[in-house]
Parts: C-alpha cells; structure tokens; sequence
C-alpha cells in the first residue's frame, strides 16, 4: 500500500476587501494563465514576499496563521502593486498622493523588486496605513488541493467627504479638500486584466449569472459585505439594490454597520468568535464519500480552521451554521450560493454535516 502523500504547505498571503468612498468593491481579473485563480475575479492581494516584508513567521510557528505586520505590508504593497491605490498616509495624516508617473514607475520597482516597498513609501514622503486595516476571517486552503495558502483577508474603507481628516492645508476653510482616489488599474498584464468598483451585490449577481468567476471565498466574503453595504429585499436577492443615488449619511452608516458586524461574533455559533479572528478552511460534505446535492452541487463546510490550527490547538475556527453551495467545473466554481446548515441538508442527496 503506498503511503498517502503529505498535504503542502500554505503560503502566507494577504487579501483586501477594498471599498471606495461609494462602499463598491474592488475585483481583478487574473489573467488565463495563472496558475492560482486562473480568469477569476478576485480581491487585490498575494504571497508575503521576503525582499519586501520582514520577519515572515516561519513553518510552524504559531504566528504562521495570526493577523500580524507582515500580512498587512503584504496587504499594502500588493494592493499597490495590483490596482496602483497606494494606501499609505503623508505626514498629514491624510492618503499619499503622487503624481501618475511616479505611481507608474514606482508599481514597476517595486513589482521587480527594484526597491523595498516600505524604503520606496519613505522616499515619497509616506508610510503604510498598516492600522487601517480591518481582519475580516483568515482561510486556509483545503489539503486536497496542491497548492496552497493561508491567507489573512483584511477590509479596507478608503476615506468619504465626511471622513476626511481636517489639515492646515485647508485654508482655514470648513470643508476640507477632497482627497483623490486614484482608478484602479491592472498591472499592465503580469496578473490581471481588469480592476473595477462595483456594488457587492453586483458582483454576486455577476457570479450567479456565469458572466465572472468568483470562487467560494471571495462570493462568501461579499455576500456577508452585501447584507451591510446594498440595501437588499432578502440576503440573496443580489439584483434588488436600488440605482438611486445613495446619502453620505447613509453611505457612512452602513460602512459603520459592516464594521460592527466584523467586530463580533456570528449570530446563532455557540461559543462563536469574532469575523476578526475566525479561521476557515472549506471542507466538502461528507468528506468521505463527496457525495453531491440533487442539483449536482458540492456543499463545503466552513466550520474547520484547517489541519495546522487543528493540530497547533489554536482553538480558531470557522462558521458552523453557513454553508456554501458550488458546482466545480474545468473553468472553475460555478452556482456559488451562501445556505444556511439546515438548508444543506434538505435536499443535499443524503448529504450529513
């Protein structure tokens, strides 16, 4: 009997839930020939690099699976390097702003490991808004799939008119001025092809349509994001968002909401912690017969951090009472749906969690 082969090691990477000043979201489209995500759309983010971040907690190490600097320079840097938004803060406290060649010339360096990301902020006048991102759950990718990660997903509320910082810059004016955010824009080519802003539920609306790719990490976070940002008629009626133009007032209350709600733990999870500490690694049901629903779908568990917090005795873990619905194909995950536990299991074909 041959031994089973051992699961790899995930990588530590950073992903940031981005919203711009109208609470839209930001997606990239990988490029076809990714060899992770192929086409997907996903968040800005990727692998902690050892040129850039210091300190990367080693193999092992219980800070391995842990919110920390490292994961949130990586976050910062590539953010920047993906969609050319550099969230970084002058002396004013308010967001660095550079001219377009020097954004330009400093993604290239930067992505070419030309010069140290946090060395390139300094000479610019700015550092890092390490603080301003908010830990929005950690996954830990599956042992069933060959390559893996374990990637902290931060959220990150680019400032409205009502949130901007008063400066002496003002000019003795009430209002300060607007702070300018840049348009997302691809890396030219090397990982993604396009960089938009859209309403969380009109991403989902996409997803279920088969018109993008968004596989169940992403269409899970945006789904928990939607029920805050989008005023929708039910958590799944992803096309009721209303196209009237939104208050700031009302614009700032749901951004308050979402940021409440990542700060607690999940209604109805006995014993549950906080989105800001809770670690999932999705696992098929049943896990040993993979036996699918009636309508063909795989439902995946969220309720294990995955066997290296299991075994470490972190006591970190996911979401029991959600589940995700997906179909996986050649192309990748399709009919994404977020269900609750008891749904799973009505009409699951046998299926048990």
């Amino acid at each position: 009997m041959s031994k089973s082969k051992c699961p790899a090691v995930p990588s530590p990477s950073s992903s940031v839930l981005l919203l711009s000043p109208q609470n839209h979201v930001l997606l990239l489209q990988r490029v076809k020939a990714s060899s992770s995500f192929a086409s997907a759309h996903v968040f800005p983010g990727g692998n902690l690099s050892s040129y850039h971040e210091r300190n990367i907690p080693a193999v092992g190490n219980k800070e391995r699976h842990v919110d920390g600097r490292a994961y949130r320079e990586a976050a910062v840097r590539e953010t920047f390097e993906e969609s050319g938004i550099l969230l970084a803060k002058g002396k004013d406290g308010r967001l660095l702003e550079l001219g377009e060649e020097e954004m330009v010339k400093g993604r290239r360096e930067v992505h070419g490991n030309k010069v140290r990301f946090e060395e390139w902020l300094e000479s610019k006048g700015g550092s890092a808004d390490l603080d301003g991102l908010i830990p929005f759950t950690r996954w830990v990718t599956p042992t069933n799939v060959p390559k893996r990660f374990t990637t902290q997903m931060y959220v990150y509320c680019l400032p409205t008119s009502s949130s901007t910082p008063l400066t002496d810059s003002t000019g003795g004016q009430d209002e300060p001025p607007e702070v300018k955010i840049p348009t997302p824009t691809p890396d030219g080519g090397l990982e993604h092809t396009t960089a938009r802003f859209l309403p969380a539920s009109a991403w989902l609306r996409l997803a279920q349509e088969g018109r993008i790719i968004l596989f169940p990490p992403q269409f899970f976070l945006l789904h928990q994001a939607a029920q805050h940002l989008d005023a929708l008629a039910s958590p799944s009626d992803y096309a009721s968002i209303s196209r009237k133009a939104v208050p700031q007032a009302e614009l700032d209350s749901r951004r308050q909401r979402l940021l409440e709600f990542i700060s607690r733990p999940p209604a109805c999870e006995e014993g549950g912690i906080s989105w800001r500490d809770m670690c999932i690694s999705p696992t098929v049901q049943p896990p040993r017969t993979g036996e699918k629903r009636d309508d063909g779908r795989n439902v995946l568990g969220l309720d294990r951090p995955g066997p290296e917090l299991e075994a470490e005795g972190s006591g970190r873990k996911g979401l029991k009472n959600q589940c995700v619905l997906v179909e996986f194909k050649k192309d990748g995950p399709r009919r994404v749906a977020v269900i609750s536990r008891s749904e799973a299991m009505d009409g699951s074909g046998g299926a048990k969690l």
